[in-house]
């Protein structure tokens, strides 16, 4: 591929690797997750979407920050078990850890519209339900790897001035940029020339995104949508990763900055894809977790 055109296939286009069918991305379907309260948060065309609870023990307790988190799998495929992880670290640390279903392609012939709407209703269940699930309505964040990350960064984008927005934003190697930017880099003119021709080529490519996102693929570029109200952020990448590539993160904070969010980028240098639930980046990610909810005063 020619250097003209490096930048956006880096930036969005690559994103269509995601969409395969990973075996890694499928495994563990149904999901069996054991130590969690199982709860349907949503029945849709004859599917009932469940959510898994972890909460500390002890039933007489204050109402506890929590954090969704959603698999990733581009919108395809993928098992909520990939966060059980994480959601039982929080749960141990006093938090309440949440791992979401959510329809797929490969399951349920969805485009990738639909998985945004099921994670914003999730994270509105959690809201709604709070005072009778043990949980601050004003302490939920949301989270994900990939494709889930891609949710996350929606409902803290799209849905920021919504009543039931995030309260923060925690993203695993999120794609985040799915449409041609607009950005002026004309104090830097090779960068600048790169991005105008890579984004007219990408422009042909734009009916066949859409037609796997449900809608023109702007609407569902977090890029887009950024807010001064978009939650605290922060996000965890890998600088070799081939399918929500380094630079789209570095792009996203940018533009997080510009909008005086708070953002924390998180670069592991060298790693790929999914990189955050192999050890050690488990274990590096999950404290840079905890260091972000400690600075926001849900940890203590």
């Amino acid at each position: 591929m020619k250097r003209n055109v490096t930048l956006w296939f880096l930036l969005g286009y690559a994103l269509l690797a995601a969409f395969v069918n990973r075996a890694d991305a499928a495994r563990n379907y149904p999901p069996q997750i054991e130590g969690a309260t199982e709860v349907v948060y949503k029945s849709v065309d004859d599917v009932d979407l469940k959510l898994w609870m972890f909460a500390p023990e002890g039933a007489d307790r204050e109402a506890l920050p929590a954090m969704l988190f959603f698999f990733g799998g581009g919108w395809t495929s993928g098992s909520p078990e990939q966060f059980v992880h994480q959601a039982k670290y929080l749960s141990a640390r006093g938090m309440v850890g949440i791992v979401v279903d959510y329809r797929v392609k490969s399951r349920h012939g969805v485009q990738a519209v639909s998985c945004v709407e099921d994670a914003w209703d999730a994270l509105r269940f959690i809201k709604h339900k709070a005072s009778e699930l043990g949980v601050d309505p004003d302490r939920v964040g949301v989270g994900g790897g990939s494709a889930g990350g891609h949710l996350a960064a929606c409902l803290g984008t799209i849905y920021a001035s919504e009543p039931d927005a995030p309260d923060a934003l925690a993203l695993f190697n999120p794609a985040t940029v799915l449409a041609p930017i607009e950005w002026d880099l004309s104090a830097f003119p090779r960068l600048q020339s790169q991005l105008d021709q890579a984004n007219e080529m990408i422009e042909t490519r734009q009916p066949e995104l859409e037609q796997r996102l449900g809608v023109p693929p702007a609407e569902l570029s977090p890029f887009n949508h950024v807010e001064p109200n978009t939650p605290p952020t922060v996000i965890f990448h890998g600088t070799e990763d081939r399918t929500t590539p380094y630079l789209s993160a570095v792009l996203f904070e940018k533009r997080l900055q510009a909008a005086q969010v708070e953002v924390y980028l998180m670069t592991y240098k060298g790693a790929g894809h999914g990189f955050f639930n192999q050890e050690p980046y488990r274990s590096q990610t999950t404290q840079q977790l905890d260091d972000f909810l400690e600075s926001l005063g849900w940890l203590r």
